[in-house]
């Protein structure tokens, strides 16, 4: 796998695990009893992005390392 290859495999990796990360943990102004005036009740409180990257890229990387493993044992 070329250095390329592997990017364009890590980023389509982190994307995938980033889309099954972001509901975790979220709660809405609804669920929370504090609407603010003008925007969707379902809009969340603190959706910790910064955590949910963070998170994303360590798991990715890990899913990474496997398809490398994978990718190079068998020789693809």
């Amino acid at each position: 796998m070329t250095i390329a290859g592997g990017l364009a495999v890590y980023f389509v990796i982190w994307w995938t695990v980033l889309f099954v990360t972001l509901p975790f943990g979220v709660r809405s102004q609804a669920e929370d009893g504090e609407v603010v005036k003008g925007t969707e009740p379902g809009a969340p409180v603190l959706p910790n992005l910064a955590r949910k990257a963070l998170i994303t890229s360590i798991l990715a990387g890990i899913i990474f390392a496997f398809v490398w493993y994978i990718w190079s044992a068998y020789d693809l």
